[in-house]
């Protein structure tokens, strides 16, 4: 039996795109459930950064890969059609383009780190901003008056807090390093996108190629292919 590598090529890409949907899935889920945990040193970071992610979009964006992956059960079905494949196309077209502006947006976000950081910390309470001067051994966020440290473990006195860094510089770096690998991971999903839509390309084009073949030995007189 002849084996179909075109066909065989698309199917491996359509499980990548499946993963792909897969990691938007479970990660929309995990920061959701990391946003509404109970904050303690060990996660206060992690929580506070990922609530600035639009996790919300990305389970959407999930959901609508999911229905792009259910086309390709027809597209292998009726091997003949186009029409499929095409529908298919556009909707994977749909999902790149979502999926760029998830990750342009927290790529934005690492632009301007140090500024929106200055408002995220003024929200926090004083029992996180303690877990946070912890964390990072810091003491306030410029430094130790501005804004004013909270006492705690790290920043006991006046003097010691004095002596110690901003949380300015620690907090931009670690937030930095975490948004840096989710919209790396989300332009890596684009680029998945990005082989399964030529995969189509090349498939619509096969099929094209062999109804036009069947329609001139139909013209001639043989039996189709």
């Amino acid at each position: 039996m002849k084996v179909d590598k075109i066909l065989l090529s698309y199917a491996g890409a359509e499980l990548l795109f499946l993963a792909g949907g897969v990691i938007l899935l479970v990660a929309s889920l995990l920061f959701d459930q990391k946003v509404h945990s109970t904050q303690t040193l060990a996660n206060a970071p992690d929580t506070i950064l990922l609530g600035m992610v639009p996790f919300k979009a990305g389970f959407a964006n999930a959901i609508l890969v999911f229905a792009t992956f259910a086309l390709a059960i027809p597209s292998l079905v009726f091997r003949d059609s186009r029409f499929w494949l095409k529908l298919q196309g556009w909707m994977i077209v749909a999902c790149s383009i979502f999926t760029l502006v998830l990750g342009l947006v927290i790529w934005i976000e690492t632009l301007q780190t140090r500024a929106e950081l200055n408002t995220v910390w003024g929200r926090q309470t004083v029992s996180v901003q303690s877990f946070l001067q912890q964390k990072f051994d810091c003491c306030g966020y410029f430094n130790s008056t501005s804004p004013p440290f909270v006492t705690d473990g790290t920043c006991t006195t006046a003097l010691i807090a004095e002596e110690k860094q901003g949380c300015v510089g620690p907090f931009s770096n670690f937030a930095n390093r975490l948004l840096d690998l989710i919209f790396t991971a989300a332009f890596g999903i684009v680029a998945i996108d990005v082989i399964l839509l030529l995969c189509v390309a090349v498939v619509v084009k096969d099929r094209k190629e062999k109804e036009r073949y069947r329609f001139i030995d139909a013209k001639v007189g043989y039996s189709a292919i």
